[in-house]
């Protein structure tokens, strides 16, 4: 499932109108993608339509214009997209008692190695964004995929598979299995993206050419492509266009290559791996700097 782009969102000032019927629609959508699991845990199950609707309610609150913390904001989510042939969710603890939530949550330490999806007889552990992980502590939301590949996504489609998910804590244990709405909501978000929910009007989005630069040196250019293959999707290139690097003189072609590693780097250390591809067309070279799905 692709990413995000910033050209997907609408401004804080557009957003406004458009709201009511989008979070009616995007309520309805999620209506069938809610799965309780025992008495306190239910996980919500995401993918691009959900993340897109996060997003816009945070730029609302925070009253977020500018591009920078737009896209700052947008990466951070992008993580809780599901990629290919997988599953992602936000799992959460529902404690009604207040005096008792440290309590629980203390008892649900080590949690994160006891959510599986079980398809027939194979059993695919969830895994949990690591970041959110403490050896002493919990918190009562988590973020966590299920890696299904082609195996997994083909039990996942097959009716006559069984499809439930199962949390086998020594402190909670409990399972639940998917309701057919909710199965068929995953399948169709392996098959293809999911129809856009929301179409920012002409001139109502953050996404048009000078807002998704995102740094600019000399005579070279970092920018957010239209359609990212992956985290933190750069593209480098010259402000003014060169067809190749035989054509690019020495200064170019160093500061063009200082560039693209200054967003490797960036990338390296958000994500922990990085691809590096270079595209050559008539009159257009630029490289794309991005972290691949795992």
């Amino acid at each position: 499932m692709r990413p995000l782009a910033i050209g997907e969102l609408a401004g804080i000032d557009a957003y406004e109108a458009l709201r009511d019927g989008y979070r009616a629609r995007v309520m309805a959508l999620k209506a069938h993608r809610r799965l309780a699991v025992g008495e306190r845990v239910t996980l919500v199950f995401e993918n691009r339509e959900t993340i897109r609707f996060q997003v816009q309610e945070m730029m609302r609150v925070e009253r977020l214009r500018e591009p920078a913390k737009i896209q700052a904001e947008l990466d951070v989510y992008n993580d809780l997209v599901p990629g290919d042939a997988e599953l992602s969710a936000t799992l959460l603890i529902e404690i009604t008692e207040a005096g008792r939530i440290r309590a629980e949550l203390d008892r649900l330490i080590g949690l994160d190695e006891h959510v599986f999806l079980a398809l027939g007889d194979r059993r695919v552990r969830a895994r949990f964004d690591e970041k959110q992980l403490d050896e002493e502590r919990i918190s009562a939301v988590h973020y966590l995929r299920f890696p299904l590949g082609a195996d997994g996504a083909a039990r996942l489609a097959d009716p006559g598979v069984p499809a439930r998910v199962a949390i086998e804590h020594p402190s909670y244990r409990a399972e639940a299995g998917l309701p057919p709405a909710l199965r068929a909501s995953l399948v169709a978000d392996l098959a293809r993206d999911p129809e856009p929910l929301l179409a920012p009007p002409a001139g109502g989005g953050v996404g048009d050419a000078r807002s998704a630069e995102v740094f600019a040196s000399g005579r070279v250019r970092a920018r957010r492509p239209d359609r990212p293959a992956g985290g933190g999707h750069v593209v480098v290139e010259p402000i003014e266009p060169v067809a190749s690097l035989l054509e690019a003189d020495a200064a170019l072609s160093a500061e063009l290559l200082e560039v693209v590693k200054r967003q490797a780097r960036e990338v390296m250390a958000r994500y922990g791996r990085c691809r590096v591809l270079t595209e050559l067309h008539a009159h257009e070279l630029r490289w794309h700097v991005f972290a691949p799905e795992a």
